[in-house]
């Protein structure tokens, strides 16, 4: 009998372990990261976009979000459609159904810390991933060898990373530690020229107010550089390229008869492209108007 018992035993544990492995396996579904983009904003809030694609058969992943404090939370589907989520113990769930590829987007402030005048972002992530930095920034240390820099974008590898930098702008400094009254004010000195230079920009920027854009328009390359860079769907690059080739501005009707799209369709794409910082909708008394802001 103990023979017989043992056998079947034998028999049975191969068949009881596979369901063991069936029963887990919805909890560690995997994903594989198609692309990571942190945009860097001047007052140390960073909007994390981050696109990945769940292996076959996975109806839901757990994505882990760089930040204790999370806002604005969006995850849609390859076409832009809402996916059901949820946030538990500093990680996202999302169901993901049918989707091949999920776009997930949040603002944090807790990526970055300010010493004095220099920013420092720190994250660690299992993948390359970009770092836009605001258009007036100073990159003053990285703790590594960048992938890649394109203008005020810079590809970090995989690890524990962090890249320090300085705001150009108008300010004035505390006394450093350990500085005499005597002595020469280097920050005081370097207001002094900024707000020089201020002057002359603010003159410019009120010449070109009408254009959509608060700072010198780019070129049309470089402007088609920045949109590689952001996780985009065609149309939505479609779109902001016609409101660039346009002077930063036109109307929603507009943009949307020039790139064919339905009104439903046209008008959540706005709203994505808002909630991401890249337009600003203005409503007129007719029609809604759409801005360039970046």
């Amino acid at each position: 009998m103990a023979v017989e018992y043992g056998s079947r035993l034998k028999f049975i544990a191969p068949f009881a372990l596979m369901a063991l492995m069936l029963t887990l396996l919805p909890v560690s579904a995997q994903y594989g990261v198609s692309s990571m983009v942190l945009h860097v904003y001047e007052d140390g809030y960073v909007r994390v976009d981050l696109s990945i694609v769940p292996d076959n058969y996975t109806s839901q992943v757990e994505v882990p979000l760089l930040g204790e404090h999370v806002e604005n939370v969006i995850v849609t589907d390859e076409g832009g459609n809402p996916l059901d989520f949820s946030e538990e113990h500093g990680k996202l769930v999302i169901y993901t159904g049918m989707s091949s590829l999920v776009n997930v987007s949040y603002y944090t402030p807790d990526l970055t810390s300010k010493a004095g005048i220099v920013w420092t972002l720190n994250v660690s992530s299992e993948v390359p991933f970009t770092v836009v930095l605001p258009q007036n920034a100073v990159v003053v240390d990285l703790s590594d060898i960048p992938e890649e820099i394109a203008g005020n974008s810079i590809t970090m590898p995989p690890g524990n990373q962090s890249i320090s930098y300085t705001i150009t702008g108008i300010g004035t400094s505390p006394q450093a530690p350990g500085e005499s009254e005597g002595s020469p004010n280097v920050y005081a000195l370097m207001a002094v020229l900024l707000l020089a230079g201020g002057l002359v920009g603010l003159t410019y920027a009120f010449r070109r107010k009408s254009t959509g854009f608060d700072r010198e328009m780019p070129t049309r390359e470089e402007f088609e550089g920045k949109l590689a860079n952001l996780d985009l769907n065609d149309d939505e690059k479609r779109a902001l390229l016609y409101l660039f080739d346009r002077g930063g501005k036109a109307s929603q009707a507009e943009v949307r008869e020039a790139i064919g799209l339905p009104k439903t369709t046209a008008w959540r794409m706005f709203k994505r492209l808002e909630r991401k910082g890249l337009v600003k909708i203005l409503k007129g008394k007719k029609e809604n108007w759409v801005e360039l802001r970046f």
